[in-house]
């Protein structure tokens, strides 16, 4: 099995399991499919969430922040929704239900990887300034999935929709993909009129 995760922390998987089991948070919830399913709601394939608020910034280093974990919600066959804790002063709490396209597109994501034969610890890694979000297959298999950062060897794969110019679901060595996604991010030269 190439990935190994790494395990969630369980006060994150118990404030999950509570979002679950309450009628009130499932009717409340954003996503139609949480609130028409029928039969139970599992969560499933704990992810840790990082975030990369710099890219234009970038020095040749992705500097990436733990915003939490991600996890995806089982309602039968697949997934149906995730379902999100984040870290607070008094421990781990839910913060909320997602549902859309990356829903389907983790679940692709993750069977992909299943198939790669290097063996990796999968997260995931949020560039709200491309409003991307993508697969990361982070090579330090011991590591806590809530610390550290991207190597240039670690794999990235954009989820659809992924931004134009950018191929989802292809994995990207992170060295490869840094410079197109701050290319992506740098302003077109202003033309000067003629005189």
């Amino acid at each position: 099995m190439p990935l190994h995760p790494a395990p969630a922390p369980a006060p994150a998987l118990r404030s999950v399991l509570a979002a679950l089991g309450s009628p009130g948070a499932l009717r409340a919830a954003p996503v139609s499919a949480l609130r028409t399913h029928q039969g139970p709601l599992s969560p499933d394939h704990p992810l840790p969430l990082h975030v990369w608020d710099d890219v234009s910034q970038a020095d040749g280093t992705p500097h990436t922040r733990p915003a939490g974990w991600s996890f995806l919600v089982r309602g039968g066959e697949g997934a149906v929704a995730t379902a999100d804790a984040i870290p607070t002063p008094d421990g781990w709490a839910f913060a909320r239900f997602c549902g859309g396209p990356y829903v389907a597109a983790t679940e692709q994501a993750l069977v992909q990887a299943e198939a790669l034969t290097t063996p990796y610890q999968p997260r995931l890694l949020s560039v709200p300034e491309l409003y991307m979000l993508t697969l990361w297959l982070h090579n330090d298999l011991a590591a806590d999935g809530a610390e550290g950062l991207p190597d240039p060897a670690d794999l990235l794969i954009p989820l659809a929709p992924a931004p134009p110019g950018i191929a989802a679901h292809r994995p990207h060595r992170v060295a490869d993909l840094l410079p197109r996604l701050t290319l992506r991010l740098t302003p077109a030269p202003l033309l000067r009129e003629p005189a």
